[in-house]
């Protein structure tokens, strides 16, 4: 076999085997909300009824995602990383055993069916201020987003 054979068989398969190692990685940017050391980015999102809201823990801490019970709305499913029912479970297992915990990479998703404010914070940064808000409404466009 001729090197330009060679090179014509064997090119295809070697850049795609080596496709993972060059530049700086596959950075998964497929989330609407982040997680830095002690604060969600951004910290207000605007979404349409129906949106599912995605948050990526980005960082290297342990986080959750713990809807504030009485400030969402009142036709609203409650929602929390680790499938909790109640703002005081979460909090409850968070103490026990760290339960809902999203490790580095970890994801945690939710649909926003009913119109309002939902306001929720990370159990264990919620006093370095680690909270969010998530605004559903027709409109997102007219709501400004928090960075």
């Amino acid at each position: 076999m001729e090197r330009r054979d060679f090179l014509r068989a064997a090119g295809p398969a070697t850049v795609a085997g080596l496709a993972g190692c060059l530049g700086g990685g596959s950075a998964d940017t497929d989330y609407d909300v982040g997680m830095s050391a002690k604060a969600f980015r951004p910290v207000r999102i605007a979404v349409e009824p129906g949106t599912t809201v995605r948050w990526l823990n980005t960082s290297k801490q342990g986080h959750s995602v713990t809807a504030y019970e009485d400030d969402i709305p009142d036709e609203a499913d409650y929602f929390a990383s680790g499938g909790f029912d109640t703002e005081q479970a979460a909090r409850d297992n968070w103490g026990n055993s760290s339960g809902g915990t999203m490790f580095e990479g970890d994801d945690f998703t939710h649909t926003f069916e009913v119109l309002g404010e939902y306001a929720y914070f990370c159990i264990p940064h919620e006093r370095a201020g680690m909270v969010g808000t998530v605004v559903v409404t027709e409109d997102p466009d007219a709501v400004t987003s928090g960075e």
